[in-house]
């Protein structure tokens, strides 16, 4: 009986008894093959991505339990991304400038589950650095999507003042309630199975600004900028994303408002606004001659002042017909529950449900 204990025991020791050695995860660097991504982003060096517009993304596959996401921020003094698992919400996250920012994440076991990370702040807030992720095992993903659109507008596009769960209008910094993940247009897109970019800037207009009459860039100078800035010694590489089958336009907001009321604000020109709009739909074609165009109005404005943009709107389109395919979208009125009579997040919700139907008959 002895012997045979000693046996055992000796096994134990010298074979198969000891603890197995946990492997330390492997950090894959932002560049890496297993990463792929959507928007407007910037390769900064060999291993590190910038997400610079709103809903900018990083899609891989980990199979893992848990992984570490390493981050960081340029700009405002914080930044947010949004966590998204295998197509479900995990969480909004403030990511701190001039750090490395690490982000552990708990994942379901035994599966090779779907990340992706999004930048929920604005190209003006200062871009997101994408430096890799700490994992056991990551993968590219391969994604099939039914079609893709791009959204190109003000605030509401944004995302701005929408997300008030955590910190209420009136605190914090302005764009603490961003969430461009959860705007209408990524909310919609999704909804359809669609691909998306987002060019999209806060306080920004066809022929004006909210708060200024002629002297800052409208969208139609800034969006063939990289960064959505109008620095033209840095332009937007059109190429680097797929070509959208469908581009909408929801602008006119900042335009027809009287800004902050105490600046001098001209009377809303309806002949300028509809000229520069038709100018820059025409830069849009000259990118993607192919696509179709949605023209909507916006849900911040009722009224007399919502029917000024309709007829806008009803101009712009008539000028292009017979040569592109441009629909127009009116929204439903509404009282914006978020910041700053912005759209709250069950109002994007809202605006994703009534634009469903619409876009998924422009693309058929």
């Amino acid at each position: 009986m002895k012997s045979i204990l000693f046996w055992i025991l000796s096994t134990c020791l010298f074979v198969s008894c000891a603890p197995k050695s946990v492997s330390k995860p492997a950090f894959y660097k932002g560049l890496q093959k297993e990463f792929s991504y959507s928007g407007r982003t910037e390769k900064l060096n060999d291993s590190i991505e910038a997400l610079i517009s709103s809903a900018a993304h990083v899609t891989f596959k980990a199979k893992s339990d848990s992984i570490t996401v390493l981050i960081g921020a340029k700009g405002e003094t914080h930044s947010y991304v949004v966590v998204e698992v295998n197509g479900n919400y995990y969480g909004r996250f403030k990511v701190q400038r001039d750090s490395v920012n690490r982000i552990s994440l708990s994942l379901p076991k035994n599966k090779n589950n779907l990340v992706r990370l999004y930048k929920a702040t604005e190209a003006s807030n200062g871009a997101i650095l994408f430096y890799g992720v700490e994992s056991n095992h990551i993968a590219a993903a391969k994604i099939k999507a039914n079609a893709s659109i791009e959204f190109i507008g003000n605030s509401i596009t944004c995302g701005f003042g929408a997300d008030t769960k955590e910190i209420p209008c009136g605190t914090g910094e302005w764009y603490d309630q961003h969430n461009a993940y959860l705007a209408y247009g990524p909310l919609v897109a999704r909804k359809l199975n669609a691909g998306y970019i987002l060019s999209s800037v806060s306080g920004m207009g066809i022929y004006r600004n909210w708060n200024d009459e002629d002297t800052a860039p409208v969208m139609g100078d800034v969006y063939a900028t990289a960064n959505l800035n109008g620095d033209k010694t840095k332009p937007f590489n059109f190429s680097n994303n797929k070509m959208p089958d469908l581009v909408s336009i929801c602008l006119g907001t900042n335009d027809l408002s009287n800004g902050d009321g105490k600046k001098p604000r001209k009377p809303f020109d309806a002949e300028k606004f509809t000229n520069k709009y038709i100018d820059f739909v025409n830069e849009i074609f000259t990118h993607y001659p192919n696509a179709k165009l949605a023209l909507l109005t916006s849900p911040m404005i009722s009224g007399a002042n919502n029917q000024i943009l309709l007829n806008c709107l009803k101009k712009v389109k008539a000028y292009f017909d017979g040569s592109y395919t441009v629909s127009i979208f009116e929204f439903k009125p509404m009282k914006p529950g978020g910041c700053g009579t912005h759209p709250d997040l069950n109002d994007h919700k809202a605006m994703a449900d009534q634009l469903f139907p619409f876009y998924a008959e422009l693309l058929k």
